[in-house]
């Protein structure tokens, strides 16, 4: 079973960028796919990345291409979000995930979130 631990969230205005972490355990990290989730207020969570259990393939939302960047350190059980450009519909709270896969194959294959970190974009 997973544990997840994001951290990097925080009060950036539009245009800016953050930096999310997340220090992942309790499984083979080198094996399986990670991903990145948010949920804005009110909403329901949804798919921001994924990226391969070896880095190289990556999947995006449409909403976040060309501003995200997911990224791993397999020595260190990192996965991270670089997030420029953010616009205040960003604001969310961003959850780390982990899947079943080594590849992204559905969003279903996300089965372990970490608590989350707030992201609040000011206009």
């Amino acid at each position: 079973q997973w544990q997840l631990v994001e951290s990097g969230g925080g009060l950036v205005q539009a245009g800016g960028s953050l930096r999310l972490s997340c220090a992942a355990s309790g499984r083979t990290f080198t094996t399986y796919a990670m991903g990145w989730f948010r949920q804005g207020p009110g909403k329901e969570r949804e798919f921001v990345a994924s990226i391969a259990w070896n880095g190289i393939r990556k999947v995006y939302a449409n909403d976040v291409k060309g501003r995200f960047t997911i990224s791993r350190d397999n020595a260190k059980n990192m996965v991270y979000l670089q997030m420029s450009n953010l616009k205040p519909e960003d604001t969310a709270v961003y959850f780390c995930a982990g899947s079943d896969y080594s590849d992204f194959r559905e969003v279903a294959d996300f089965g372990s979130w970490g608590q989350g970190t707030q992201v609040t974009v000011s206009s």
